[in-house]
């Protein structure tokens, strides 16, 4: 219901009480209000989804405003630094003015910096007052040494969240990506930050859903991906994919973009995917969790072998 509505707004025309609050409470819940109050804005509908939609949309600019703002902080923090940084996911679409980024719930504010770089970095980010969320000395180490990223980092006054990556799936992972390629790749901005191509965004947010998640927020990373597929096209996509070991992926991505959005109908094992991402009630409640958890089985089976996984999963047991 969801994704027909993103896709063809004009479909909700003649929706009755029952239907707006299952399309609203869906919409929260998979983080999508904001782009759903800007797709139908002006449509016909009741003066009290009006106002709903009208405050999404207020918070979803409240949210650029302070993720373009983040931005600019870390950019000024990492203004001494000799190397690109990268701006990731929400705050690259809107950064860019691209059409993922209308509407878009933005959380952390997300970099991609050479790996070479990271001491650099992590120095400066703590000399302008970010601090670490995760103290435990296992953590810490478990992030430095496994991770695609540096533990999470707090800014003291501000209370938002920065994180700081080197490439964009685990060192764990079965896949590794080729991360100095992208940045080589990445677009400048303005400001001086940049964002990855928009074939690398795709690739990005393929890996991100599928070599790496459970798929929880799953349709919101299938909308960025419609988005940036209608805005770019999909020329030189392919390779792309195959360069950073991710062709299957990007190539499953844009399958279910059709099923979700489109009027393919999905076949073969995309059918439990479409499952996955979709399972909500009428109320934005999760569903199946015979599937859900089974995914996030998948999720810590891509991530890390399974003797690493047992390791460090018995290590969290006893941690409490």
């Amino acid at each position: 219901m969801l994704g027909r509505a993103l896709a063809d707004p004009s479909g909700v025309v003649g929706l009755d009480a029952e239907g707006w609050t299952a399309l609203l409470a869906m919409a929260r819940a998979e983080q999508l209000i904001g782009t759903l109050a800007l797709r139908l804005d002006g449509l016909p509908m009741p003066g009290a989804v009006r106002a709903i939609l009208a405050d999404a949309r207020a918070a979803a600019e409240h949210g650029r405003r302070a993720a373009l703002w983040e931005a600019e902080m870390a950019r000024r923090a990492l203004a001494a630094i000799d190397g690109p940084v990268v701006v990731l996911k929400g705050t690259a679409f809107v950064a860019a003015g691209l059409s993922a980024g209308q509407g878009r719930s933005i959380g952390d504010l997300d970099i991609l910096v050479p790996r070479c770089a990271l001491d650099t970095v992590e120095a400066a980010l703590l000399a302008a007052g970010w601090e670490w969320v995760k103290p435990d000395p296992y953590d810490d180490v478990y992030y430095r040494r496994w991770m695609h990223e540096l533990p999470p980092l707090i800014h003291r006054e501000r209370d938002r969240m920065i994180d700081v990556h080197h490439t964009i799936l685990p060192l764990t992972a079965r896949i590794t990506p080729d991360a100095d390629a992208l940045i080589a790749d990445s677009v400048a901005l303005e400001n001086g930050l940049r964002t990855l191509s928009p074939n690398g965004m795709i690739v990005h947010a393929a890996a991100h859903l599928f070599a790496d998640g459970d798929l929880a927020g799953g349709m919101r990373n299938l909308w960025d991906i419609r988005c940036l597929v209608e805005e770019f096209g999909i020329d030189g996509l392919d390779g792309e994919a195959q360069r950073h070991g991710l062709h299957h992926e990007v190539a499953r991505s844009l399958r279910l973009v059709d099923a979700l959005f489109g009027e393919t109908e999905a076949r073969g094992i995309d059918r439990l995917y479409i499952r996955r991402l979709t399972a909500r009630d009428g109320w934005g409640r999760p569903t199946r969790p015979v599937t859900r958890f089974a995914f996030y089985v998948r999720s810590h089976w891509l991530r890390m072998p399974p003797a690493m996984l047992a390791r460090h999963l018995w290590t969290k047991w006893r941690k409490g």
